[in-house]
């Protein structure tokens, strides 16, 4: 009779161990499945070389697919101290190239300096605030940080969170 006892024991053991063993790995590949990709982690920060702008020169960048707008003011330009980004003895306007009415994406016009969204004629002028039309707010300043002329989009900082309280 003891024999009999301790193969089934034994048989319990062997299934509990097989369910432990199985319930582990299990819980490896769920938490596999919710750390983000690799891609996603490479796209979550960009950085960008500021010091070859030129004054009143614009770039459009893309960050997490989204266009950011980059201007370099020149002296004409009138500073906006709630929305410049200064670096060094520079002045900077970034903002996230989406029309904050519908999401078109507007063109810089140098020539008049301001951001011009065709779908609905909406303006915004060289700081990104809202002038005409029918956007109700400015364009949306990304998460940034500065690292001397370099411009790191994704993370956030001092100057960032400045300029989001005071916009």
């Amino acid at each position: 009779m003891s024999v009999k006892q301790e193969r089934r024991d034994f048989i319990g053991l062997a299934f509990g161990a097989v369910a432990a063993v199985g319930g582990a790995l299990s819980l490896v590949a769920v938490k596999k499945t919710w750390d983000p990709l690799p891609s996603v982690k490479a796209g979550a920060t960009s950085s960008f070389d500021l010091s070859p702008m030129q004054d009143g020169e614009m770039r459009q960048v893309v960050w997490r697919k989204q266009p950011i707008f980059i201007l370099k003011k020149d002296p004409s330009m009138p500073p906006n101290d709630k929305r410049d980004v200064v670096v060094g003895d520079a002045r900077f306007m970034i903002a996230i190239g989406l029309c904050t009415h519908l999401g078109c994406i507007p063109q810089w016009q140098p020539n008049k300096q301001i951001f011009f969204c065709a779908c609905h004629a909406g303006e915004f002028n060289a700081d990104g605030v809202n002038t005409f039309g029918p956007p109700s707010r400015p364009l949306d300043i990304p998460p940034f940080k500065i690292e001397g002329m370099k411009l790191v989009l994704g993370e956030t900082s001092p100057e960032y969170e400045k300029l989001v309280n005071k916009a």
